[in-house]
Parts: C-alpha cells; sequence; structure tokens
C-alpha cells in the first residue's frame, strides 16, 4: 500500500492511500488513520447512568455523549475508558466490562471504538481538558434510552453503547 501524508494531528493521520480493490481495480482513497478510543457507559446505581452534554465544534454545537476519548499510545482500551471515566465524570470505575466494538465510519478511517459499561463508581479525580466544556448530568438509565428514541442523543457511539447495555440488561432478565 503506498501513502502520501497530508497531515499528522492529533485525532490521526489524513492521507492518500492507494488501494487494490478485490475486482484488482487500482483506486486512491483519502483515509484518516485513528488510533482507536473507547467509549463508557457509566452506572451510579442500577437504574441511573451519567451522560455528558457535550460542545462539539464539528456538529456545531453541544450534543449528549456517554464519557469517551483517544486511545493514548500503547494504551489498552479498558485503561483508556477507565482513564476518560475519570478526567471526564470524577468517579473512578469499581469494575468495567467490555460491551463490543464499533468502527465509526469505515469508508474513510479506521478509528474502532471499544465499548464499555462502568460500576461500582467512586469519588475520583475531574479533569477536563482545556478544550473541552462539558456538563455532567446524571440520568435513569430508561431515559436515555427515551433519549435516543427522540432524538435528543444523536451521537453514534453513545447510541450503540447504549443499545449494547440495553440488549445485556435484557439477556440477562
Amino acid at each position: 500500500m503506498k501513502r502520501r501524508t497530508l497531515h499528522d494531528g492529533s485525532v490521526g493521520s489524513f492521507g492518500l492511500e492507494e488501494a487494490q480493490l478485490p475486482s484488482g481495480k487500482r483506486v486512491t482513497l483519502e483515509i484518516l488513520r485513528h488510533p482507536g478510543a473507547a467509549a463508557v457507559v457509566p452506572f451510579m446505581d442500577d437504574e441511573r447512568i451519567l451522560l455528558l452534554h457535550q460542545y462539539r465544534h464539528a456538529p456545531g454545537g453541544t450534543i449528549w455523549e456517554v464519557p469517551a476519548g483517544k486511545l493514548g499510545p500503547g494504551e489498552d482500551p479498558e485503561a483508556c475508558a477507565a482513564r476518560e471515566l475519570e478526567e471526564e465524570t470524577g468517579y473512578r470505575a469499581g469494575r468495567i466490562e467490555p460491551t463490543g466494538v464499533i468502527l465509526t465510519s469505515p469508508g474513510f478511517t479506521d478509528e474502532r471504538i471499544h465499548l464499555f459499561c462502568a460500576y461500582d463508581l467512586q469519588p475520583g479525580t475531574l479533569q477536563h481538558e482545556h478544550a473541552e466544556h462539558i456538563e455532567i448530568h446524571e440520568v435513569r438509565f430508561s431515559e436515555a434510552l427515551d433519549m435516543i428514541e427522540r432524538g435528543e442523543i444523536i451521537d453514534a457511539k453513545s447510541i450503540v453503547a447504549l443499545y449494547h447495555v440495553a440488549r445485556r440488561r435484557d439477556s440477562s432478565r
């Protein structure tokens, strides 16, 4: 694979890549190589979770999300989920369970987000980054699912993370 990097940044490396399709045809694709990320649904108790109402410049405003962030170099996805949970909410998890992995936009990036749920939360250290504007809200899990249905939660990773947890909860009952 031949690649011409156009920009290396904090989100990843963007460039043009020559690829051969299964048909044998050769094409040039615009690809963002991403280190991956982790997202976590944090449970305060059996019925209440934490959601973030976070300003995001790219979509043009404040959106509802679960805590999430980019993997550091060599960082394990579960460790990333635990780190992001504490930095963004001020809580540490006593227990973290994996729920799945998603590809965010496979047409132009290799980004994989590892999904988790967190339990037995204890106070930790809140550490928002300088470019973050986050409000932390405690909501009933059932209300978060209703927020998806009403179109209030439109962030894909958050929707999938919440639905993965809902499915796990339904199958365990």
